[in-house]
């Protein structure tokens, strides 16, 4: 009877999930696919390459990949990358995709060698800034469309640059087209979402009153039906070499977005993600999209939020949504010609809003000024100037803050005292008539971990106590990590010391520090008999360099 019981279970709860994922795969398509779209455009790829890019990225990302109930597919920051690289460093399409599949074959050599866990140590704030800037460049870039102009070429600048001639040649059907889309976006009522969600009934909204009333504006026009077919041909060598770098950024920039959102899953799921399997599965994906002519894609916070709260518990999901989309292009593509270019442009406004992180903005008063910095750097050069620089730049600046806080925390736990002989000699026989107020000995203390961050100031620091001394004693056994910039400062320490004619005495030493210390050989000149593990044998060591008349005094 239990066994009955147990099974009659099984299947109540395999039909319960099937119909989670059904229902979350079937919501993620409805609420990606006029996203899709849009993107395709943004990409400067079309609005076919956004639907391939969710196939492809969609359904091998999830098979392949290390997050359950991650929908994935093209993505605000990945597509504006993919449309600055084309202006600056593609000629022809051959070129761009060629891009793409570099990345994608980064991404899986990344995740083969088990070093994508280290990605998401990517500093916050130049996440924030980068993100805040694709959502600032998504929406100003729009605003020609959302008039009724096409897209200017060279980014946020051109974009600027256009719109003097553009004021004068506003095309009022394609502005109305768009403000009716964007505030369908904006005012969709919360308790319909769940059944409707908000971008594809501004979608429906926005192409029904351009085919109703408003019909002499640009539309996305002929999608090529059927399935697509291999676009990618071989490009020269040098090409290959010089893709090289953008491709690196756009697989860093699919990468950091991916395993972020793959955070996101696991806290609403209670799952852990495998985040070197994530990065092959968005490599394999990237690759196939790259070859059938999609834009670049990574995992979709909007879309794996929309799957988990729509029932979704395992990666049936995610193939559900690939499949149902691919249904559209195989044979629902003559439906999606008619959508105006303009209800794109009043959805992808909405989108680049919601991209800002609107969170750090509200609490820009109360950022530490340095990271403030660092966003409005990151921010900066990503609109201004390029996504690749943003963020490059930015993880620079976020590194020499980071090191200059590490620089006050690590000094913070460097102790330099004098150890007056009074106390420290107490009961040894021949101190009892040194002078009280005397400290022949020093005694330096490192605690806690110490690296490049504090290395110089160390010296600056330390270096000058130690002349004022006979005796020095260099504690490690508080230190717990030593990194070999800090050893090397460790060793010009002892330098220092023997250049001012003051002997020294090594104590405490774990077994890691010490470790690092023999390795880079800084302690291949202190005798045995000058490594010590208390402080009571230090004290011994000491008395016997005093009393051996080593010093004067």
């Amino acid at each position: 009877m239990s066994k009955i019981v147990s099974g009659q279970q099984r299947i109540n709860y395999d039909l319960q999930t099937l119909r989670g994922d059904l229902f979350g795969g079937v919501t993620s398509m409805i609420v990606a696919l006029p996203i899709a779209l849009a993107f395709g455009m943004a990409s400067g790829l079309g609005a076919a390459a956004g639907m391939y890019s969710a196939i492809a990225i969609g359904f091998f990302a999830t098979v392949f990949g290390g997050t359950r109930c991650q929908i994935s597919g093209p993505t605000g920051p990945m597509v504006i990358a993919m449309a600055v690289i084309i202006s600056t460093h593609t000629s022809s399409l051959i070129e761009a995709l060629t891009i793409v599949v570099l990345a994608g074959l980064i991404q899986v050599l990344v995740g083969m060698l088990g070093i994508g866990r280290f990605i998401v140590y990517t500093p916050y704030m130049v996440v924030s800034g980068f993100m805040s800037g694709i959502g600032i460049i998504i929406m100003t870039m729009h605003t020609l469309p959302f008039v009724g102009t096409p897209t200017a070429s060279g980014g946020v600048m051109g974009t600027l640059r256009a719109w003097p001639d553009v004021i004068d040649n506003i095309n009022t059907s394609a502005l109305a087209i768009a403000s009716v889309t964007l505030a369908v976006c904006v005012f969709w009522p919360r308790r319909l979402k769940g059944y409707l969600p908000a971008p594809l009934a501004a979608l429906i909204v926005g192409t029904l009153s351009g085919m109703l009333w408003f019909n002499d504006v640009p539309v996305i026009g002929s999608i090529p039906s059927g399935f697509p077919e291999v676009q990618l041909g071989l490009p020269s060598t040098g090409f290959l070499l010089q893709a090289l770098h953008p491709a690196l950024i756009l697989a860093l920039l699919g990468a950091i977005e991916s395993l972020l959102t793959s955070l996101v899953a696991d806290a609403m799921t209670g799952t852990q993600h495998d985040p070197n399997r994530e990065l092959v599965g968005q490599g394999i994906g990237n690759i196939v999209s790259g070859l059938f002519g999609g834009a670049p894609g990574s995992g979709s916070t909007t879309g794996t939020v929309t799957n988990i709260r729509a029932g979704a518990v395992t990666r049936v999901s995610g193939v559900i949504y690939a499949l149902l989309i691919l249904a559209v292009a195989l044979g629902l593509g003559r439906y999606i010609e008619p959508i105006p270019v303009a209800v794109l442009a009043g959805i992808l406004m909405k989108v680049g809003w919601d991209i800002v992180d609107w969170r750090v903005v509200r609490r820009a008063h109360r950022i530490d000024r340095a990271d403030l910095i660092v966003i409005l750097v990151t921010l900066g050069l990503t609109v201004f100037v390029d996504l690749i620089i943003g963020v490059a730049i930015g993880l620079i600046v976020a590194g020499m803050v980071h090191a200059r806080q590490l620089e006050s925390l690590e000094l913070d736990s460097a102790l330099s005292v004098p150890l007056m002989d009074r106390t420290f000699f107490s009961g040894l026989k021949g101190m009892a008539e040194a002078d009280p107020y005397l400290a022949r000995v020093g005694l330096v203390a490192l605690k806690g971990r110490f690296t490049v961050a504090s290395s110089r100031k160390l010296v600056e620091v330390i270096g000058a106590d130690i002349k004022d001394h006979e005796i020095v004693i260099f504690d490690f056994s508080g230190t717990t990590y030593l990194d070999d910039s800090s050893a090397m400062v460790v060793e010009n320490l002892m330098n220092i010391a023997t250049e001012e004619h003051t002997e020294f005495i090594v104590m405490g030493l774990s077994v890691t520090v010490a470790h690092t210390l023999h390795t880079l050989n800084i302690l291949q000149r202190v005798p045995d008999e000058r490594l010590v593990e208390t402080l009571d044998e230090a004290r011994q060591v000491a008395y016997q360099l005093i009393r051996n008349d080593l010093f004067p005094g």
